[in-house]
């Protein structure tokens, strides 16, 4: 399909730059095949059955926003001896490859070079490896939990650019940007549908008879990057590691064999159970890197029902919520949450999809 497809206009005023307070007061458009109705998320018990299975994602933001500078020799021949050019930049923490090991993006990223020194405050990292997809690798002077609790000290949140180009990150963004789930280090960038639950929220689904169950998908930072290609069959997807643990599995093929609903809390959540399904529908242990990339043709394997944040214009994310609730009706939806005033994006409002036929 072509990228062009998944394209709308988005007014900037509708874009949120803080979260609603209280967390399930914010706005939910639920989506079904045959209409839409305004509510808000406190409402989602409503439209949930005892038996069904909320998953989600319980991966914790860690600040993977490193400020610093590249530090290189002077080529210059005579120049000051231990002379170094130096430049500043930015790294946005991807994926990690190895306890000392992190890949990045980096600006400005094309004057990058193996051998580069990267210091970010008491923080020092190497260049060992720069990839065709802009990803450079980062090999730190520390490692384990000693490179963790240096990141934690010079790092930031790595706020989305859309709320980052309006305002700075601040202290408040530590705790709005994480959910009430998190629990794993890892993720470079929240899981946005469950930053709208509150143990009040979870408390009224548990007693609506809905079970939850934990899955744990690390975000990578490729969440933010636009589709460039003009088909979306030439886009590549960053990988991103994720895990769905045995019991759960489990429990959730159990849930469908007794007629109840999977219930994904994010896209992120939707797409490690998709990819932890077969072809027979049956769950699995999956402990690993995923990529997978899901647009309209997709036969959905795992998921009934998709609780999820409003989405870029071209994003892979847009996309798939088409794949699931079908494009025209995801391209009617948007049309109505921008007339009506709906927040967009990661402090956004939220939107519960039933899955098209």
């Amino acid at each position: 399909m072509k990228t062009a497809d998944f394209d709308f206009d988005l007014p900037d005023d509708n874009i949120a730059l803080r979260p609603a307070e209280p967390r399930d007061s914010a706005r939910l458009l639920v989506v079904r095949p045959d209409g839409l109705e305004d509510r808000i998320i406190r409402d989602l018990p409503d439209f949930l059955r005892p038996g069904d299975a909320l998953v989600f994602n319980d991966t914790r933001v860690i600040p993977a926003r490193l400020s610093g500078v590249r530090e290189r020799p002077n080529p210059v021949v005579g120049g000051p001896e231990g002379d170094t050019l130096t430049v500043e930049v930015e790294a946005t923490l991807h994926h990690r490859d190895a306890p000392d090991v992190w890949s990045a993006f980096m600006k400005p990223g094309k004057r990058i070079k193996d051998g580069d020194r990267i210091v970010f405050r008491s923080l020092t990292a190497t260049v060992t490896g720069k990839g065709d997809d802009g990803l450079v690798t980062l090999k730190f002077d520390l490692t384990g939990p000693a490179l963790d609790d240096a990141i934690h000290e010079v790092g930031a949140m790595p706020l989305p650019p859309y709320i980052a180009a309006k305002r700075p990150e601040d202290e408040r963004d530590r705790s709005d940007y994480q959910t009430v789930f998190a629990e794993h280090d890892g993720s470079v960038a929240a899981p946005t549908a469950g930053l709208h639950f509150t143990p009040a929220l979870l408390d009224a689904l548990k007693a609506r008879g809905v079970s939850a169950h934990a899955v744990t998908l690390h975000v990578g930072a490729g969440t933010f990057l636009p589709v460039k290609a003009d088909d979306t069959a030439d886009h590549r997807m960053h990988s991103e590691w994720g895990e769905v643990s045995p019991a759960t599995a489990d429990a959730l093929n159990a849930v469908h064999a007794a007629g109840g609903r999977i219930v994904c809390v994010g896209t992120t959540s939707l797409r490690l159970l998709e990819s932890a399904t077969g072809e027979d529908g049956v769950v699995r242990p999956f402990h690993g890197d995923t990529a997978i990339f899901i647009t309209p043709g997709y036969r959905f394997r795992a998921v009934d029902v998709l609780m999820t944040n409003f989405h870029l214009p071209k994003s892979t994310l847009f996309m798939l919520v088409s794949a699931f609730a079908g494009l025209e009706t995801m391209k009617a939806a948007y049309a109505h949450a921008v007339a009506d005033g709906y927040r967009f994006y990661s402090y956004g409002d939220g939107s519960l999809l039933f899955r098209a036929a």
